[in-house]
This record gives structure tokens, C-alpha cells and sequence, in this order.
């Protein structure tokens, strides 16, 4: 016996494909993938450069009530990674740059997305490390040391 085919559910296009675990079958559930079974207000969780820049931007909304007034014009960028000259002589990749304002040109602090993630292992770790960059390129900008913009600074 066949069923018709009004009561043959309307197929699914494949969700979009995302990192998986070692049996290839990833987070799963309407929490973690929001589909048509999913209550409606399930956001996506992002990608890895999305939760980034969230997180920078977190720490900067820390820190701006205190240092706004003081810094005057400031933007605040993330590259995914700095780009080196061929004669770099370090052996270390810079975590960020302060580019000094010019007139109407404001300054900026860019973070570097993948040194940082590969210093960092773990979610903790990179919080600290991304507020322990931005405090030292605030310090720079302000002439301070970085104790003194925010007493959480750690060397």
C-alpha cells in the first residue's frame, strides 16, 4: 500500500553545513540550528569571526565610559591577520597597531583576529587576551601605562 502523495511531507533543502564533531554529527537540535521545527527567536550562533568581533566590542563598551572623553575621536577595527612586510626581522606576529589620527582623520585600533585565537585555546583565555591588547593600545594612545587605564591588566 502507497501513501498519497497530499500526506507526503514537502522535502527539506539540507541546512547549511557547519563544523562537525569526530562522528560528523556537530551540535545538534532546534537550539543550536534554527530550522523550520525551531521556535521562532532562535538566533544563529555565528561564526567563529562573528563571536570575535562581538566580544571586542564588548570590552570596548567596558572601557569607553571611563576613556571616551580622553581618547576624543577613536574607531576600533579587527583584520583577520596584519600584514607583514617580507623584512619583518621579529619573530613574533603583532596581536594589534595603533594608527595615529592626522587633522580629521581619527585614530584606530585594529586587533588581529587569528594571532589571538592562536595564543588563546579557550573562550576565557581569549577574553583576557583581547582586553589585555586593548587596554596596552589605549595606554599607547593616552600615554599611560596600562595599569593605569584598567587595574585588571595583567603583564
Amino acid at each position: 500500500m502507497s501513501i498519497p502523495s497530499s500526506l507526503q511531507p514537502t522535502p527539506q533543502p539540507p541546512r547549511p553545513g557547519r563544523v562537525r564533531e569526530r562522528h560528523g554529527r556537530g551540535v545538534r537540535g532546534p537550539s543550536a540550528v534554527p530550522g523550520p521545527l525551531s521556535p521562532r527567536g532562535v538566533a544563529f550562533p555565528g561564526s567563529p569571526a562573528e563571536r570575535f568581533d562581538a566580544l571586542v566590542l564588548s570590552l570596548v563598551a567596558e572601557l569607553e565610559p571611563r576613556w571616551a572623553t580622553r581618547w576624543g575621536r577613536l574607531e576600533f577595527a579587527v583584520e583577520e591577520t596584519p600584514m607583514i612586510p617580507l623584512d619583518w626581522d621579529s619573530h613574533e606576529v603583532p596581536l594589534a597597531t595603533l594608527v595615529r589620527g592626522t587633522g580629521a582623520q581619527s585614530s584606530r585600533i585594529v586587533l588581529f583576529r587569528r594571532p589571538i585565537v592562536l595564543r588563546a585555546p579557550t573562550r576565557p583565555e581569549m577574553s583576557a587576551m583581547v582586553l589585555a591588547v586593548l587596554i596596552e593600545q589605549i595606554a599607547e594612545l593616552l600615554g599611560m601605562e596600562p595599569h593605569e587605564v584598567d587595574p585588571r591588566y595583567e603583564a
